[in-house]
């Protein structure tokens, strides 16, 4: 008999062997990279406000690794101020093409200098600029005035000078302490699936849940 694959094995009532749900994740991905026409690796990041109002707002998945999802931005923005204050948030993956989303909960950390240099030296040197040149979520005048200001910096890094990160830029990590598995179905009779852990790198719990 062939093996389930992890997804069938997460999903299958008779099985209760342990599943890194990390892995799960890198099938879905993949799976959405493949099907997902516009930006597979988008998602919505969730965060509160001082008086405990919730924001969500559309990010990039731009790394991940066992330690977590990262995403980069200014770090004067609405959500890194509200993330630094309120270091906790929740993201959710949704790919339509394929009828699935994926829901993470957790802390969120700031990633090393070393790790948002890595980063940011694989962006274009537009969106380099671009991050020099945003001064975020704060008011703007009009868009001409982003843009005289793009090319001011365009002239004052020179052709060939390499631009360096800007210091109110880095990354978040948001680190998984709930990650939940969803599949359409039928009727919406939707599939379910919860993992917890309530340390970083603690073992996974898994629950089927109601649709």
């Amino acid at each position: 008999m062939a093996a389930l694959s992890l997804t069938d094995q997460v999903f299958d009532d008779a099985d209760t062997g342990p599943v890194d749900p990390c892995s799960l994740f890198e099938d879905w991905f993949t799976l959405a990279q493949q099907n997902e026409p516009n930006d597979p690796h988008a998602m919505a990041i969730a965060s509160v406000d001082d008086e405990g109002m919730p924001d969500v707002r559309m990010v990039l998945l731009n790394a991940r690794d066992h330690r977590g999802f990262c995403f980069f931005t200014n770090l004067e923005s609405d959500k890194a101020r509200q993330l630094l204050a309120h270091p906790k948030a929740a993201l959710v993956m949704h790919w339509k093409s394929l009828r699935r989303q994926i829901r993470v909960r957790g802390p969120v950390e700031v990633v090393a200098d070393k790790e948002a240099d890595a980063y940011f030296a694989t962006r274009s040197r537009a969106s380099q600029i671009g991050a020099h040149a945003s001064k975020q979520s704060r008011p703007l005048a009009n868009r001409y005035t982003l843009l005289e200001r793009v090319e001011t910096l365009k002239k004052s890094f020179g052709e060939d000078e390499p631009v360096q990160r800007p210091a109110n830029w880095s990354g978040f990590r948001i680190v998984p302490q709930a990650m939940e598995f969803w599949k359409d179905g039928a009727n919406r009779l939707h599939d379910r699936v919860r993992f917890t852990r309530t340390l970083p790198d603690g073992a996974w719990s898994r629950q089927r849940l109601y649709p």
